[in-house]
């Protein structure tokens, strides 16, 4: 450093580097004064590694990611619990703030070197409060979590002790694991095992939330936690009873929106917000970011929930916080809160309706006979296919969707349906008319599959998939047909995250 430069650092006042207030100074530093750097050769010891690009470093992998983004590109879509997620969320992902640790809150940690750490973190606070239509003097949110599943622990966590009481939808009826799930046999979900749990279920007529069984049921069990939200139903919350229930018995009210928050932000759904005590969510399905978890907060109810919250984050549930997957949460964020992402939001739906009209247009059975959300659930028990079938057959026709417990399923171990969603092929740019050649698509995969098992001469699994990849009938031709016309349709849609989908290398799985 020239002593001119360091006259004028040394002159320069010294700046606190933390701050406990929700805005923070940016600094003076050497960065700001323009400079000609000379250029700092690359090590050529035990180090020279540290600067390889992943091709030359480790071509295995790289192998390994030209092969998924193929298999992404030619193939569509459909598990509702994913999202094709922008080339900017990913470059921020892979950032330079994974290098840094940072235990602990903005201006609060227990390392140094985080004012930049600090700034992101609350920069991407105040995102989550925008995109949301939330008030900070009201809402706080913690955007720490690794996942939705830490996300829904430590907000138990927070709020109750173990042993006490909560209540959500069951398994079967289209809950989620982290909401109490067990078996006669053990409880399966940590949720469980620390806490007692009761789930509340569908009307089996209607497939629609039994809300009058589940106020009875409420009024004996005395929730500490009343809990709403989804993985696999097809309607919205009506949320102003579920508050009402919690009132009459003392409860909690949480929302786990994991599944629609972005249809939530983009206020194509009910909100959670108006009725609930605190909302937590995973941020890479309909909200299309990297995956992570988010815990909103009402902070007008109870004086001490937010340090309660933030504490059950961390030390209690986790350690110090993935600031690079903070980082590309931020930038999801900020495209939530645009009118292309409503728009984006509100197709999503429109896509839903169209294959739900198609496949009904069948006469196939789905659940509650629509879909007012990003996914629907499809009944296939009469006839007399397993989810798991269908399943394997789409994987073999590059058709992406997974198999799914439908009320009145004997075990989760051999559901009766499948679940599909339109989050993904809406961010490929597909609407209406291209939601009707992909039902069709999902009509031919059962078509096939009936045939399949029927050529097999067995329903066990096994003998199904040696028919359709082995066999000389109809059903392998088919099959095979259907994967060609398949590939050819989802190549004329870009991927995200590619800035040029010409240039994807064809790689076979």
């Amino acid at each position: 450093m020239n002593s001119a430069l360091r006259s004028l650092t040394c002159s320069l006042p010294r700046l606190a580097s933390r701050s406990t207030s929700t805005t923070f100074t940016r600094p003076f530093t050497l960065s700001h004064i323009r400079m000609s750097a000379p250029s700092v050769p690359v090590p050529t010891d035990f180090n020279a590694d540290l600067y390889s690009p992943l091709a030359q470093a480790d071509p295995e992998i790289q192998a390994l990611i030209d092969r998924e983004t193929y298999r992404q590109f030619r193939g569509l879509e459909l598990i509702a619990s994913e999202n094709l997620t922008s080339l900017a969320v990913m470059e921020a992902n892979g950032s330079m703030f994974t290098n840094k640790y940072s235990e602990g809150l903005p201006g609060a940690r227990y390392y140094g070197g985080n004012e930049v750490v600090d700034e992101l973190e609350v920069l991407c606070q105040n995102r989550a409060l925008a995109a949301f239509h939330l008030d900070g003097a009201e809402w706080g949110v913690n955007v720490q979590p690794y996942s939705g599943s830490t996300a829904n622990f430590a907000a138990f966590t927070a709020l109750i002790q173990p042993q006490d009481r909560i209540m959500g939808l069951g398994l079967a009826d289209g809950g989620h694991l982290t909401h109490g799930a067990f078996t006669p046999k053990r409880n399966i979900s940590a949720s469980s095992i620390y806490f007692q749990s009761l789930p509340y279920q569908v009307d089996p007529a209607t497939g629609l939330i039994d809300y009058d069984a589940l106020e009875k049921n409420a009024n004996l069990f005395k929730p500490r936690i009343l809990i709403c939200g989804a993985s696999a139903y097809p309607r919205d919350f009506d949320y102003a009873r579920l508050r009402k229930i919690a009132d009459l018995n003392g409860s909690y009210l949480m929302m786990d929106m994991a599944h629609i928050s972005g249809l939530v932000a983009a206020q194509v759904q009910n909100d959670p917000f108006k009725y609930c005590d605190v909302v937590c969510t995973t941020t890479h399905k309909t909200l299309r970011g990297p995956r992570a978890g988010l815990i909103f907060f009402n902070k007008t109810k109870e004086s001490d929930i937010e340090k309660r919250i933030n504490d059950a984050v961390f030390p209690a549930c986790q350690g110090g916080p993935h600031n690079n997957t903070i980082a590309a949460v931020a930038v999801a964020l900020k495209q939530v809160n645009t009118q292309a992402f409503r728009d984006y939001a509100a197709q999503i739906i429109a896509n839903t309706k169209t294959i739900a009209k198609v496949l009904s247009s069948h006469d196939y059975k789905l659940q509650t006979d629509g879909s007012d959300n990003h996914l629907v659930l499809w009944d296939l028990r009469p006839l007399g296919l397993s989810g798991s079938k269908i399943e394997k057959i789409c994987d073999l026709a590059h058709i992406t969707l997974n198999k799914n417990s439908v009320p009145g399923d004997k075990s989760a171990m051999v559901p009766g349906g499948v679940r599909v969603g339109t989050n993904a092929l809406t961010s490929r740019s597909m609407k209406e008319p291209e939601m009707e050649v992909v039902a069709e698509f999902l009509h031919r995969a059962v078509q096939i599959a009936l045939q399949a098992q029927e050529e097999s001469g067995s329903k066990k699994l096994v003998d199904f998939v040696k028919t359709v990849t082995e066999g000389e009938g109809a059903s392998r031709k088919a099959l095979q047909q259907l994967s060609h016309d398949v590939n050819t349709f989802a190549e004329k849609f870009p991927l995200p995250g590619v800035p040029d989908s010409a240039s994807i290398k064809r790689v076979e799985a």
